[in-house]
């Protein structure tokens, strides 16, 4: 990875803000912006392991964060990557890894916008709110439910 950038993808309304995204109604999804080097880990290596950091199967939110921006989606930025991208759901619904129907799409990349300077790297500089709200969320239980062990980790590590 070189960089992540959280931020909104996806919707009709310009310069959004987490106000307004989490709200509903703007179409946008929160999302995560990631620049890497292909050179070091392919796309479809980013979004093989995209699926077993989420919910794939849940089309209303994300664990407790439930509404139309907790949504996920692959927004791919070109065809090689929608190919890439669809081509990795296709295996993942082909494995049967998962019990119910993967309801994640692939979506063309459309304007990227940054979110405001407080929800960047979250996890880091709020990392005891951040494990709280996972643990309370019962992310981390509800992932090794569906993935078991692979859950988190790069498909084959």
């Amino acid at each position: 990875m070189v960089d992540t950038v959280s931020g909104y993808a996806g919707g009709r309304t310009k310069n959004p803000d987490y106000k307004s995204v989490s709200a509903g109604g703007t179409g946008h999804l929160e999302v995560v912006k990631v620049t890497f080097d292909p050179e070091v880990v392919s796309y479809r290596q980013l979004v093989d392991y995209f699926w077993r950091t989420v919910n794939p199967t849940d089309a209303g939110g994300q664990f407790c964060d439930r509404g139309e921006s907790y949504q996920t989606a692959i927004f791919a930025q070109d065809e090689a990557q929608k190919k890439a991208a669809e081509e990795s759901k296709a295996a993942l619904e082909a494995s049967k890894v998962l019990k119910w129907p993967v309801v994640t799409p692939v979506r063309v990349e459309t304007q990227f916008w940054p979110a405001e300077d407080y929800h960047q790297n979250y996890y880091q500089v709020n990392s005891l709110k951040y494990k709280y709200y996972r643990y309370g969320c019962g992310r981390d239980a509800r992932l090794k439910e569906l993935w078991g062990d692979t859950a988190g980790k790069f498909a084959g590590s």
